[in-house]
């Protein structure tokens, strides 16, 4: 039998992403998104997608989330937390009500499809892949609720490894670094694409593809001794730290 994975904020981006390359590998996939009209639409042109409408910051939507994906495919053997909101905005200009709603997104909805899905994937030895940030590992201006949701994320990644690695799950975190999305390009201005350009040493943004292989990776059979980590798909962002934009510009060859 094919095996099952729900992909959360699956119509679009590093979710969409996903979505295709399990396809390509014969999965089916529960593609669950809170935009009842795009995830209709993205959903209607594929074959082995069951679309589930829910929002995974509401505990009766996850119940639901789950209960239709065993009723439609019969068994889970991967979820992906993907469905995350993103807010910039400083410290003091954040008020309580946009902190909640990232946090109710980005980390409440974590727990509860990992809670609601945990005895399906137990019967699977299943495989949980949690989207952080980069913005979870290293700190930046605008990025306070954001950033912290993303680093309760990593954490959260490793408790629910501790505990459900007992039940035969393995639970991983990606933290992309800059993707190229149809958002980012629309945002960014120049200035901030050439200031990513000078600090990831790969000299690029990264590509939605290229984060969604990391993650039908880790819920591969191929990364079966793999838990409780955090795998930065950055083109070598992180690992930089500062001052090497200043450094390559001082060590460019003659």
């Amino acid at each position: 039998m094919s095996k099952t994975a729900i992909v959360t904020g699956g119509c679009r981006g590093i979710g969409l992403a996903a979505t295709e390359i399990f396809l390509e590998q014969g999965w089916r996939v529960v593609m669950v998104d809170r935009d009842a009209e795009e995830l209709h639409r993205v959903a209607g042109g594929m074959e082995n997608v069951l679309p589930v409408e829910a929002d995974v910051s509401v505990p009766a939507d996850v119940e639901r989330m789950v209960a239709e994906a065993l009723a439609g495919f019969g068994r889970l053997d991967a979820l992906v937390n993907n469905a995350g909101v993103a807010l910039f905005s400083r410290v003091g200009r954040t008020s309580f009500e946009e902190w909640r709603e990232v946090m109710s997104v980005n980390l409440d909805g974590v727990f509860l499809c990992t809670q609601a899905a945990a005895a399906a994937l137990s019967r699977t030895k299943g495989a949980i892949v949690n989207i952080a940030s980069i913005s979870g590992l290293r700190a930046s201006t605008l990025r306070v609720a954001y950033g912290t949701s993303k680093a309760a994320v990593i954490h959260l990644t490793k408790q629910c490894a501790a505990e459900l690695g007992e039940l035969g799950i393995r639970v991983n975190c990606v933290a992309p670094g800059p993707v190229r999305t149809k958002l980012a390009m629309a945002v960014h201005a120049p200035e901030i694409i050439s200031a990513y350009y000078d600090a990831i040493p790969l000299n690029r943004y990264g590509e939605a593809r290229e984060i969604a292989e990391a993650i039908v990776f880790l819920c591969s059979d191929k990364a079966s001794f793999i838990s409780g980590q955090t795998v930065a798909v950055d083109g070598g962002f992180d690992a930089t730290g500062v001052g090497l934009p200043a450094l390559r510009r001082d060590n460019e060859p003659a």
